[in-house]
This record gives C-alpha cells, structure tokens and sequence, in this order.
C-alpha cells in the first residue's frame, strides 16, 4: 500500500498537488470545484498544463484522484436536480480526465426511500453517458455509503447492481472508504472479519474493481448510518481496528487516502501519514502472526 491525502484546492489545482507533495503523500485527492455548489470551476490549458508539471516534478507522488461533487444525485427524480447532476458529473469527469487523475470518486446521490430497483437503470444511464461522452475518460469510482437517508452504495450488493445495470462496463471502479463502511454496520476489526469483508467484496463486486481505499476513523458509533470522519486512532474504530484491514494480503498495492481535518483542522499532515503508515505495518505484523 502507499498512502496519501485529500488536499485543498485553494490557490489552484497544481497548488493543491504540491501541498499533498509537501507533506510525503505518495496518492493525492482533491476536489475540482466547491463539493457544495453547482458551479463549475474554470480550468484552463494554463492551470492544467501547471498540474501536470507539479506532477513531472513530484514523481514520489504515483497517483492522483479527483472527487466528484457532493451535490450529485443520478437517482433524482426532480428533474432540474438530475439535469444539473448529469451536468456536474460532466464537467468534473472532463477536469479529471485532462490532469490525467487516475479515477474520480463519486458518490452516486440517494433514491430517497424509493429502493435502488427504481432506479438503478437511470443511475447506470448516467454514468455510461458521462464516460461516452469524452474520448479518454479517467475510471469512475463508485464510493460505498454510510448508509442513511436512502444513499446508493451502503453494501456491496447495491455497487454490484449499479455495475451490473452498467453492463459491467471497465470504466467503472470502487473506492471503500473505511469510515462509511464501519457506519454501514461492517465490521472489519479483527483479522477474521477483515478476511470476510474483504472475501465479500471480492464475490459480489470483484477485487479488480477496487482502485483506492479512503481511510478515516468514525466519530460516530459502529452501524450509525452517518458519515462523520474522525483522525486516525481518536474514533470509535481506533488504530487497533483498522489494523487487519489494511495488512489484508488482498489489498497491499493500493493506494490509500486520508479524509480526515488532522490535528488543526486544516487537512491531515505528515504525522498523519506517519500515523497509517505504522497502522498498516501493525496489520501486516497481524495477518503475519495468523
């Protein structure tokens, strides 16, 4: 595994690269515009070609990720709210695509009670359109929910749907995000329940679709159905529970991003990362002892 973070964009795209640079990441994220607004966000050739430069100069850095904006939802009925998801999920792929991101993480909205059988057709629809509609698209990741108010992703049973309505199309891939999945009422904290977790994703959704993981602690407790991200080892799943995943045989080589404020609020930092780093090697010391 090599371990990174999402990083602000303040000050331009290149900026925001160098910032996760600065601080060792070796897998970057960021956003490509405001995560709750509809306004796309210009980027011109000048702002890319600059990013792809921060990217020659900073070869320690061996991936980067886009998000996609919050505000997206594939299985809106309204349709002035589905009008703009379709747009937004456009524009934010297109800017993913031209800095060479390696997969947009995208959250894909909720059915709002509905169930997904209602419209897991529409919301494959939507993405199949998105990636057709550029020449070299960057993978879509779908990311695994917490679970409340009716959000598309909260098991691996519901990725695997949208996949299958999507004609199981290689464009699309998963990113699992530790914090949603403990939300979600998945347990992963010891060695044999990590071993499961990770033997269900592969039979339902299949390890070749897992491109990156998001690692972060829960402020809130096991099976809550809320997203509330906490640093690493201060929540309720705490270092000593997120070990057995990330020593997971099955998952070393994957690049790992931190969602988390860090100790001021302002993003995670180098100790941050000092900080999975030695998680991941008491996981591997873990899966070693059997």
């Amino acid at each position: 595994m090599y371990f990174g973070a999402h990083v602000g964009r303040s000050g331009g795209l290149a900026a925001a690269f160098r910032k996760g640079a600065a601080i060792g990441a070796e897998t970057v994220q960021l956003f490509t515009q405001s995560p709750r607004a509809w306004r796309p966000n210009p980027h011109g050739p000048e702002a890319v070609a600059e990013y792809l430069q921060a990217r020659r100069e900073h070869p320690a850095v061996r991936s980067s990720f886009c998000h996609a904006t919050y505000l997206i939802n594939l299985a809106a009925t309204d349709p002035t709210v589905g009008e703009r998801s379709r747009d937004c999920l456009a524009h934010n792929l297109a800017v993913a695509g031209s800095i060479a991101a390696d997969g947009l993480v995208l959250h894909l909205g909720s059915h709002l009670g509905a169930g997904l059988d209602a419209c897991v057709k529409e919301v494959a629809g939507a993405l199949l359109d998105a990636l057709d509609a550029l020449e070299r698209p960057c993978r879509v990741l779908l990311e695994n929910t917490a679970g409340g108010g009716g959000t598309i992703g909260r098991t691996f049973d519901e990725l695997a749907a949208v996949l299958e309505a999507a004609g199981g199309d290689p464009r699309l891939g998963v990113c699992l995000d530790t914090q949603h999945l403990w939300a979600s009422g998945v347990d992963f904290s010891s060695v044999d329940k990590a071993d499961r977790v990770v033997a269900d994703f592969d039979a339902t959704v299949g390890l070749d679709r897992l491109d990156c993981i998001h690692l972060n602690d829960s402020k809130v407790p096991f099976g809550s159905q809320r997203d509330r991200h906490d640093n690493l080892g201060q929540g309720t799943i705490g270092a000593g529970g997120l070990a057995p995943m990330l020593g997971h045989p099955r998952l070393q080589g994957l690049p790992v991003l931190l969602e988390v404020a860090g100790p001021e609020g302002k993003g995670p930092t180098r100790a941050d990362l000092a900080t999975a780093r030695r998680i991941h090697r008491v996981g591997l010391r873990r899966w070693a002892a059997g």
